[in-house]
C-alpha cells in the first residue's frame, strides 16, 4: 500500500497545509510567478510577503522568492484565514474511546472547515482542544442543525466507520419543533425527488422516481406546535426541512424554507429547531452494537417564550 507523502510543514491550528502540484507543463521562469497567476484571489505582495518569510516550502525547505519553477514539483503553505465571528456554544463530548468520539455538535457551527468558517468548526475546535490532530468526521451535519456527530480518532479505522455512513448502515433519528396541524395524520412516510445544484443554496422537490423517504411521527403537541420524530432512510440535502416543509409545517427556525431569510453570521437567535438525537450502528471493528443518544433539548419546545423573543434588538 502506498503511504501518503507527510507535508514537510505542521499542522497550524490542527489544519494541514496546503499542497500545490506544479503542472509539468508551463512557461513560468519562477515559482514566484506560478503561484501569482495559480491564486488570483491571493494578492501578489502577499504571496511576496509569504515567500520571504520562507512560508512558502518544497520537500527542501522554505523557497526562494526566485526560486525557478519545477516542473512536477510541489509546494506546501497555510493559507490565510478568514476573520470569523466566535460560536457562542461548546460541543459536549458523548461517548469517546480508542477508536471513535462522538460528541452533540451546537447549532451554527459547522462540523468541517468550509467557506468562511475555518477555526469556528466542530472539527478544528476538537482537535485543538483534545489535541487529537488525526481526528477525522465519520460524517457530517449541517450547520444550522444540532446533535450527535462521530468522529474517528484512529487514522487506520476511518475508512471502516465512513463507510458505515457512506452505505446507509446507521440508523438516524432526528427531532423537530414545528407547527402542529390536527389535519394531519401521522405516523406517515414521505417519499420525493430531491435535487440540490451546487451553485444554488436550496435543494427542491421535483417530479420523477423517488430518492428520499423520511418517517415523520408526532411525539407530543401542546400550544399548536408538535414536537416530532424524522426517521431518514436516505440522505438528500436538506432532505428532512423539505419533507416537513412540503407537509406545511416547516420546520421552526428555518432560514431556507419556505423562503430564504437574510441571517447576519453573528445572529445566534432562533436557532433551527432541528436535533440529531439518536445514532445506532454495528460496530464494524468489533462487531458489538452502539447506540448513542444527545444530550440536548430543542429551545423552542423546552421555552418556547425565550426562543420566539430571541430576535436581535
Amino acid at each position: 500500500m502506498r503511504r501518503r507523502q507527510q507535508p514537510p510543514l505542521a499542522k497550524r491550528h490542527g489544519l494541514d497545509p496546503a499542497r500545490l502540484r506544479l503542472p509539468e507543463q508551463g512557461t513560468w521562469a519562477t515559482i514566484r510567478d506560478h503561484l501569482v497567476e495559480r491564486l488570483p484571489r491571493v494578492p501578489a505582495a502577499r504571496i511576496d510577503e509569504m515567500l520571504c518569510a520562507g512560508d512558502i516550502v518544497d520537500l527542501g525547505g522554505p523557497i526562494a522568492p526566485d526560486a525557478p519553477y519545477v516542473p512536477g514539483g510541489a509546494v506546501w503553505f497555510h493559507r490565510d484565514l478568514p476573520d470569523e465571528t466566535p460560536v457562542p456554544f461548546e460541543i459536549t463530548v458523548v461517548h469517546r474511546d480508542e477508536d471513535l468520539l462522538v460528541v452533540d455538535k451546537p447549532h451554527f457551527l459547522s462540523t468541517i472547515p468550509r467557506g468562511q468558517h475555518i477555526l469556528e468548526t466542530a472539527l478544528v475546535r476538537l482537535r485543538r482542544d483534545l489535541d487529537l490532530p488525526e481526528l477525522i468526521p465519520a460524517h457530517r451535519l449541517d450547520r444550522a442543525t444540532a446533535g450527535l456527530v462521530v468522529f474517528v480518532i484512529t487514522p487506520a479505522r476511518r475508512g471502516a466507520y465512513q463507510t458505515l455512513f457512506q452505505k446507509r448502515r446507521v440508523s438516524k433519528r432526528y427531532e423537530a419543533i414545528a407547527r402542529h396541524d390536527p389535519g394531519l395524520e401521522f405516523p406517515r412516510t414521505i417519499r420525493s425527488r430531491i435535487i440540490k445544484e451546487r451553485t444554488i443554496l436550496r435543494a427542491f422537490e421535483v417530479e420523477g422516481e423517488p430518492n428520499a423517504e423520511t418517517l415523520v411521527e408526532l411525539i407530543e403537541h401542546r400550544d399548536g406546535l408538535g414536537r416530532y420524530r424524522l426517521s431518514p432512510k436516505t440522505g438528500r440535502t436538506h432532505q428532512l426541512r423539505l419533507h416537513m416543509n412540503g407537509l406545511g409545517i416547516p420546520i421552526l427556525g428555518d432560514d431556507f424554507y419556505p423562503e430564504i431569510t437574510d441571517r447576519p453570521v453573528h445572529d445566534f437567535t432562533r436557532p433551527l429547531q432541528l436535533l440529531a438525537a439518536g445514532l445506532e450502528f454495528t460496530d464494524p471493528i468489533s462487531g458489538a452494537p452502539r447506540r448513542f443518544e444527545t444530550t440536548r433539548a430543542l429551545q423552542a419546545w423546552t421555552d418556547y417564550q425565550s426562543w420566539a423573543a430571541s430576535r436581535p434588538a
